[in-house]
């Protein structure tokens, strides 16, 4: 089988999306028949520049920035297209083209024209005004970020996506949540699936209540992820004389505002911005790191980070909120989105009893293995284009 992915993002770019498109196209591209031969050829074609990422590291050809006509040429040569999101060109390519298509939804851009679900400039979780057809609100929400004019042409792209997404042979959805929020034909929820590398390590497994405990946020600085939720609680803590630590692990446009947030509540003593770190710098920071706290207040689609998490054995603090609620449930500690006092109330609980860290974390580990596992993702995947190319090659010879 011919596969073609499509994602705009990819490595060497930092985020979710990278980092589960390329454990699909790993995993498929090493996928082996009883008598040894590739059941998947597998190319991706990305938006995203090399800068000095080796491609040839990768076990599938990677074609980055194509021109229109050669994204034509591959889509139309492919026997099954993978997009990674609603992207409006290459919908639009293999809607003329016939190719058999699925779309993979990490974010809302099937149904919100920010693709976050988040209402500008109120900064509140959208109701689903777009679903609703309340484009009036869908415009308003477009115009504190870009010109009137600039805002109607989105939304009218948000027209041609919604009509395109409806018809291909079949949606993704990366959690439950997912599926009920687009509310879109033909979707199956399948899970992220990863690799944590060795080198990461686990958590030790023994919580030690004389030592002072580390938590940690790891994910990019921006509004939505909920940083001064995190911040607040740790004034809370910090006005009760508790001892602990919080390692903001990460970098982003709302660097700024945290450092003098971290300043202006006299945080330094408990609060340290690390920047980006990835690998043996990251492993390292997160050595002593006890808790992950996810503080979100948007509907985050699964929480890549906490499930990364998980897999390492770390006990995770999370808002109680869409798909990231889902992947943590009972594994861990969850508080209402956007309330400082309740996570700072789960943080309190850890450091009075730590011996949390070692029970949950284990469990939180147990249910990574069990439904976060990379060959499981892969597996599904493959099952699902087979059965489109199947479906799609019996309707064209009938």
């Amino acid at each position: 089988m011919n596969l073609l992915i499509y994602s705009h993002f990819f490595a060497p770019g930092v985020g979710g999306v990278e980092t589960i498109v390329r454990s699909l196209a790993e995993g498929l591209a090493q996928l082996r028949s009883p008598s040894g031969s590739h059941q998947c050829d597998v190319t991706l074609i990305t938006e995203t520049p090399s800068g000095n990422f080796r491609d040839s590291e990768l076990p599938f050809p990677i074609i980055r920035k194509p021109s229109a006509t050669q994204l034509w040429k591959h889509i139309r040569q492919t026997d099954v297209l993978h997009l990674a999101g609603p992207a409006l060109l290459p919908l639009f390519f293999a809607r003329l083209t016939g190719t058999p298509t699925l779309i993979e939804h990490h974010g809302y851009q099937a149904i919100c024209l920010n693709g976050l679900l988040i209402h500008q400039p109120d900064q509140v979780v959208c109701p689903g005004h777009f679903q609703a057809k309340h484009y009036g609100e869908c415009l308003k929400c477009q115009r504190t970020e870009m010109p009137a004019l600039k805002a109607f042409i989105e939304l009218l792209k948000g027209f041609a996506r919604s009509w395109l997404v409806r018809r291909a042979q079949k949606n993704i959805a990366v959690s439950d949540h997912v599926v009920r929020r687009i509310a879109l034909p033909s979707t199956v929820r399948i899970y992220h699936g990863i690799t944590v590398p060795e080198s990461v390590g686990l958590f030790p497994s023994t919580a030690r209540a004389t030592e002072k405990i580390c938590f940690a946020f790891v994910g990019r600085f921006v509004p939505e992820k909920g940083i001064p939720v995190l911040l607040e609680a740790c004034s809370f803590l910090a006005a009760e004389n508790l001892d602990f630590q919080v390692r903001l692990i990460g970098d982003g446009p709302i660097r700024p505002e945290l450092d003098a947030s971290i300043q202006s509540k006299n945080l330094r003593q408990y609060v340290s911005i690390t920047g980006y770190l990835s690998g043996a710098q990251l492993a390292e920071a997160l050595r002593d790191v006890a808790v992950v706290v996810m503080p979100s207040i948007w509907e985050e689609t699964a929480g890549l980070s906490a499930i990364e998490q998980m897999f390492r054995g770390r006990l995770v603090i999370a808002s109680d909120i869409a798909g990231l609620a889902e992947m943590v449930a009972d594994a861990g500690l969850l508080f209402p989105a956007g309330d400082p006092k309740a996570l700072a109330a789960c943080m309190r609980s850890v450091i009075v009893n730590p011996a949390q860290i070692d029970s949950l974390g284990k469990k939180a580990r147990a249910r990574a293995l069990q439904l976060f596992p990379q060959d499981r993702m892969v597996k599904q995947h493959f099952e699902l284009y087979r059965d489109v190319a199947t479906r799609t090659s019996r309707s064209g010879n009938s």
